[in-house]
């Protein structure tokens, strides 16, 4: 994950995104959207590409089911969430998110690369909620142990 995040090893999304797609595929049905959890536009640009939209795509295409990056978008930049504490981690991100009115009345399927006390995918997990998703599942490639 370190080599596709950090240093632009795309082709291994497609790795990890079908394997994310199997994982998840009991769980779609035909109201299921494929959401990836957006980066603040400055971290975008610096790193060219966002890791969980890459992951998404591949995903979306393994459970036939649609993905947009344009669902569900940062509202604020927020200090980068490595190192924070958990408590730090959820003040960050408070109303960081807005979803679009697209998600209304579906299933979401919200897609990151790391998880590691579960703020950010809770954060982006009530902002959808707020636009009307019925159901919001998290999936990820990597769970990280947690310090606290």
């Amino acid at each position: 994950m370190i080599r596709l995040k950090y240093h632009g090893a795309l082709p291994l999304a497609r790795e990890f995104g079908e394997r994310l797609g199997d994982a998840v595929l009991p769980r779609c049905d035909a109201q299921t959207l494929l959401v990836p959890v957006p980066l603040a536009p400055a971290r975008l640009a610096a790193r060219g590409f966002n890791q969980a939209w890459e992951l998404a795509r591949v995903a979306a295409r393994r459970v036939q089911r649609p993905a947009s990056a344009r669902w569900l978008r940062r509202e604020r930049t927020t200090t980068a969430q490595r190192g924070l504490t958990r408590d730090a981690r959820q003040r960050n991100l408070r109303d960081a998110f807005v979803a679009s009115d697209r998600v209304q009345g579906h299933r979401i399927v919200l897609i990151d690369d790391v998880m590691t006390t579960g703020a950010t995918c809770h954060a982006a997990a009530q902002a959808l909620k707020r636009a009307g998703a019925t159901y919001v599942l998290a999936a990820v490639v990597l769970r990280t142990p947690t310090s606290e």
